[in-house]
C-alpha cells in the first residue's frame, strides 16, 4: 500500500491555474497534489551574444525553491552567494526539455525565459516545474502570435514531466516525498506528446533493477503525461 493509498498506477490531482500573476506574459500555478510551483514566461527582446545574427532566437529555464516550500526552513541561495549543483541542473534540464519543442527560427531573435518558483514541495518539484513551464511559454506565444511579432507557431508538440519509482518492490507513478525519499528506485520523465522521449532519469538508490522494471517505468510515465497532456490543454484553451 502506498502511503498516499492511491493505487500504482494513480496520479495526484492536478490543477493549473493560468494568469497567476500580473506582469508576465505567461504564467500559471501548477500544482501536482500539495507540490505547488509558479511557472511564468518573460519574453525580452535580446539574445545570447553566441546567437546574434543568426536569425533565431532562445528559450532558457531558472529554478528556485522558497525557504517554506519543505517542512523546515532552507536557506535563500541568494543569502549563501551560489546556486547548489541541484539548483543548476534542474534548470539546464528545464530549459533543455522547453527547447525541444521550440523552433528557434521561428521564435525569432528574442529570448524567453522560463522561471519555476516552488512555493511548496512534496515530491515532484522537477517535473511538475516542466509540466508548468510549457503552460507558460504557450500562453506567451500565443501574445506574441496576436500581436503579430511572431507570424508561425515556433511550438511544435506539448512537453511534460514525471517521476516514477519502485517504492517496496512496486513500479509506482506520480512520487510524492514519503515514496520518493523511500524509493528502492527513482525516474524523471520528460516526454513529448506523439510518444517521443525528450530526457529520462532513472537511478536506483536502494536496490538495482532490471530492464522490465524500466519498461514497466516508462508505460507508467506514458499513461501519466497523457494526464498531463489533457490538464495543459485545457489550461491553454480557457
Amino acid at each position: 500500500m502506498r502511503p498516499s493509498g492511491r493505487a500504482p498506477d494513480e496520479m495526484r490531482a492536478i490543477t493549473i491555474e493560468t494568469g497567476y500573476t500580473k506582469h508576465a506574459e505567461g504564467s500559471c500555478l501548477i500544482s501536482f497534489g500539495e507540490t505547488r510551483v509558479l511557472c511564468t514566461a518573460s519574453v525580452e527582446e535580446r539574445i545570447p551574444p553566441w546567437l546574434r545574427g543568426k536569425g533565431e532566437g532562445w528559450v532558457t529555464g531558472e529554478y528556485s525553491m522558497l525557504p517554506r516550500a519543505t517542512h523546515t526552513r532552507g536557506q535563500r541561495e541568494a543569502a549563501k552567494g551560489k546556486q547548489s549543483g541541484r539548483t543548476q541542473e534542474i534548470q539546464r534540464l528545464i530549459g533543455r526539455s522547453l527547447r525541444a519543442v521550440v523552433d528557434m527560427k521561428k521564435l525569432g531573435e528574442r529570448q524567453i525565459t522560463l522561471d519555476c518558483d516552488v512555493i511548496q514541495a512534496d515530491g515532484g518539484t522537477r517535473t511538475a516545474s516542466i509540466s508548468g513551464a510549457w503552460v507558460a511559454l504557450r500562453l506567451a506565444v500565443d501574445g506574441l502570435m496576436k500581436s503579430g511579432d511572431i507570424v508561425e507557431d515556433p511550438i511544435t508538440a506539448k512537453v511534460a514531466a514525471i517521476s516514477c519509482g519502485v517504492y517496496k518492490g512496486t513500479p509506482v507513478l506520480d512520487l510524492d516525498y514519503p515514496e520518493d525519499s523511500n524509493a528502492d528506485a527513482d525516474a524523471n520523465f520528460v516526454l513529448i506528446e506523439g510518444g517521443k522521449i525528450a530526457e529520462a532519469q532513472a537511478t536506483a538508490e536502494g536496490a538495482p533493477y532490471d530492464e522490465e522494471a524500466f519498461l514497466r517505468l516508462l508505460r507508467l510515465a506514458q499513461m501519466g503525461c497523457a494526464q498531463v497532456f489533457k490538464a495543459q490543454d485545457e489550461a491553454t484553451r480557457k
